[in-house]
């Protein structure tokens, strides 16, 4: 079911407001997974609220697990400052125990330097259709993907963007922050599927918990793999190009949305 952007919470059978969730709904969570940029941030930045909501998790027993389209070299700094199990980079293709600075592959990549420039060609094509695109910033330090910017690119041109990378035979994804050419069949959810598999394997679907705000966090959202899962209120800016929509929606937008969640969860 796809709805229109100015879909207000709880109009939707599929966009339920937090409010609503039965207390027992969160009574068996044991893993928060959740996106980062526009869910644990707020204008770009982590909150002091955040943090201690992050520590109050940690009282109470319950992991918490960044699934991230950041690239992997931003991602090996962050997951051993925060007091978090780990986190998954590049949208599913790397992750990083907590406190270890060896990343663990999630999608397999024989040659890296032949990726590398695969890659590099395939942006390279992108671009002689829209010139306008440019590289990110953090695109150095990345290993399984390529980004570029995503602002002013409207939805039809994503769309476009989308399609020419399947024919090139890549996937695609963007977020609030950037575009992502990445290896097909690449994306959050199956990475914390193998993550979940490896490490929590003692975790059912049931206790597991996903947050998103954004189009590449949309296969958290898959019910036939989570259960539950949360988009912050900003999600609705992009309700209407999501497949698989959050069971719930915070009433807050970014991080006060997480925190809001993180309340119902630890006073369960």
């Amino acid at each position: 079911m796809y709805l229109q952007s100015n879909v207000s919470v709880g109009q939707s059978a599929n966009l339920n407001p937090l409010s609503q969730a039965a207390s027992t709904c969160w009574s068996n969570i044991r893993l928060i997974a959740t996106d980062m940029d526009g869910t644990l941030t707020k204008e770009g930045k982590f909150s002091a609220a955040l943090l201690q909501a992050l520590e109050d998790l940690t009282a109470s027993g319950i992991k918490v697990l960044i699934v991230t389209g950041r690239s992997a070299g931003w991602v090996s700094g962050i997951s051993s400052l925060m007091p978090i199990a780990g986190a998954i980079a590049e949208n599913g293709g790397i992750f990083y125990p907590n406190g270890s600075e060896q990343p663990i592959g999630l999608t397999s990549i024989p040659d890296l330097k032949l990726h590398r420039q695969q890659l590099a060609a395939a942006f390279a094509e992108l671009k002689l259709k829209f010139p306008q695109i440019q590289e990110s910033a953090d695109n150095r330090f990345r290993i399984t993907d390529w980004t570029f910017d995503v602002a002013a690119l409207n939805s039809n041109e994503l769309q476009t963007l989308a399609h020419l990378c399947q024919q090139m035979g890549w996937g695609f994804t963007y977020s609030t922050v950037q575009c992502h050419i990445k290896p097909q069949g690449q994306d959050k959810a199956i990475g914390l599927l193998q993550v979940l598999q490896e490490y929590w394997a003692e975790y059912s679907p049931e206790q597991v918990v996903t947050v998103g705000d954004s189009p590449n966090d949309e296969s958290l959202f898959a019910q036939h793999y989570f259960p539950v899962s949360v988009g912050v209120a900003n999600v609705l800016k992009y309700a209407n190009q999501l497949q698989y929509q959050p069971t719930y929606v915070t009433s807050f937008a970014e991080a006060e949305g997480f925190c809001e969640l993180v309340s119902h969860i630890i006073s369960r």
